[in-house]
This record gives C-alpha cells, sequence and structure tokens, in this order.
C-alpha cells in the first residue's frame, strides 16, 4: 500500500527540500508520513473548497503548490480558514504536502515546464542553484524569431492570461531569447537582462520594474496563478511514474483569487 511518506519520497527526489529558500516552509504540513493513500487531490492553493471537493473524491492527501502553513499556528479554533482547513484535514485524516520553491528551483520544474510549452530550446537555469545538476531559479532559453507582440499574444493565449501587463517602452521588435520565472520572478530582472534576455516573463510585476528596466528588454506579467498551474500536471507525472496505480485528481475547485472587469 502507498503511504504519505512514499509521495513526499517521490517528489523529493524530484524536487530536492535543499533547494528551497529560507522563508519556505515545503514538506508534510498535516498528518500522518505513515498513513495509507487511496487517492491523491493536486492543486495550487489548500483552500476550504479543495478541502471540500477531496472529502467528496474521498481523497485521503492533497499535494499542492503553495504550502498552507508558512508559520506557527498559536491556535485552532476555527478563526480563519487556515485554522478550519487544518481542522478539518486532522478530522478526517486527510494528510497535506507541499512542495514550493523546491519545485520551482528543480530541474524540469516550474520554469521548465513553462518554457516546454512555448516550445522553447537550449533551456538551462537563469540563476544556477549551488546544488548544479541543471538547478536554479528561472530558465533562459531561445525560441525562433517572433515579432515581439505575435510573441506575447502566443504567451497570452498558452497560459490563459486574461490581461498581459507588458512593458510598452522596449524597443525589442524581435523576440529570439526568452527568459521565463514561474510565480514571483521580479528579483531576476538583472539576470535576465545580463543573460542577454530579449524578454522576461513572470509574475507580480510593479510599476516601477517597467519604469527601471523596460527600456532594456521586454517584462511581460503573466500573473503568478496562470503560470504556477502547471505544477499540477509537474506533480501527476511524478506521482504516476512512481506508483502508476496511485489515483490522482486534477482540483475542479482551483479558482484565481484575482478577478478582473473587462
Amino acid at each position: 500500500m502507498i503511504k504519505v511518506k512514499d509521495i513526499a519520497k517521490a517528489i523529493e527526489d524530484f524536487a530536492p527540500k535543499e533547494l528551497q529558500e529560507s522563508y519556505d516552509n515545503t514538506g508534510l504540513q498535516v498528518g500522518d508520513p505513515e498513513m495509507n493513500v487511496s487517492a491523491v487531490l493536486l492543486c495550487l492553493d489548500v483552500t476550504e473548497e479543495i478541502m471540500a471537493e477531496a472529502r467528496r473524491r474521498q481523497c485521503n492527501m492533497i499535494v499542492s503548490h503553495h504550502p498552507l502553513l508558512f508559520s506557527g499556528l498559536k491556535q485552532i479554533t476555527g478563526a480563519d480558514p487556515t485554522q478550519r482547513i487544518v481542522a478539518e484535514a486532522i478530522l478526517h485524516g486527510i494528510a497535506i504536502y507541499s512542495s514550493h520553491t523546491n519545485l520551482d528551483s528543480a530541474f524540469e520544474g516550474v520554469s521548465y515546464e513553462l518554457a516546454h510549452m512555448l516550445g522553447m530550446s537550449d533551456v538551462h537555469p537563469l540563476m544556477p542553484s549551488s546544488l548544479g545538476n541543471e538547478t536554479g531559479l528561472g530558465v533562459i532559453g531561445s525560441v525562433s524569431p517572433t515579432p515581439t507582440l505575435e510573441f506575447l499574444r502566443k504567451v497570452k493565449d498558452t497560459f490563459n492570461v486574461p490581461h498581459l501587463r507588458y512593458s510598452a517602452v522596449s524597443p525589442q521588435l524581435v523576440v529570439r531569447r526568452v527568459a521565463i520565472c514561474g510565480g514571483s520572478g521580479a528579483s531576476l530582472i538583472r539576470n535576465a537582462k545580463a543573460a542577454g534576455a530579449d524578454v522576461l516573463l513572470t509574475g507580480d510585476l510593479k510599476y516601477h520594474d517597467f519604469t527601471s528596466y523596460g527600456h532594456a528588454l521586454v517584462l511581460a506579467d503573466i500573473g503568478h496563478y496562470e503560470s504556477e498551474l502547471c505544477t499540477k500536471r509537474i506533480f501527476s507525472r511524478i506521482i504516476r511514474q512512481a506508483f502508476p496505480e496511485c489515483v490522482v485528481y486534477f482540483a475542479q475547485a482551483e479558482s484565481n483569487p484575482i478577478a478582473y472587469i473587462e
């Protein structure tokens, strides 16, 4: 029988915990590592809707990209969603496991997945980690020479971005070299510029990122949520390859916490 610790090991063999950033909390959030697993629900964020779906689909393990817990709880009284999720997980025997910045930095992790979705070649880390083995934050690679606006439209369609923000002052007419960082990657703008990228695709860019660096390369904000939905596919491949008999579901209750008015 597959156990929680077996699923955790498979994920950590792919994305070692040593790759996580210092602020992060990758690993088992709630549950007994020795518990048997009958079905796994994959998601980006663990919400009360996700917990309800796990119960409905009889999943006794949830694997998420974003950790439910970044710091210790001082009480579990049901006063906020996190407390209610923890209490319900314990009550109904549902383990919660998260793989966050270690999955971001893993070889063939989040940014690699985004690069593959765009058909990029010669892909390697933008900011390599000390562990080597093609690990690190962000990636950079090549695409066939494409007019900038045509490339950005492809990006918008590929990642289903409702409103793509990009730097209007950028001088690039053609895109050849592309840097990508899933999630929040503004800290890698200088790395992308130094590596000769024509474009940096990431999320959570600020106004002053555009004013300070938009003249040097195209900055495109593809959205934090949109850039990390691919984590479910990565988790699915890891688990199904290690345990073909394991039942794995993609969460249907997943929703972007950010809405847009047309």
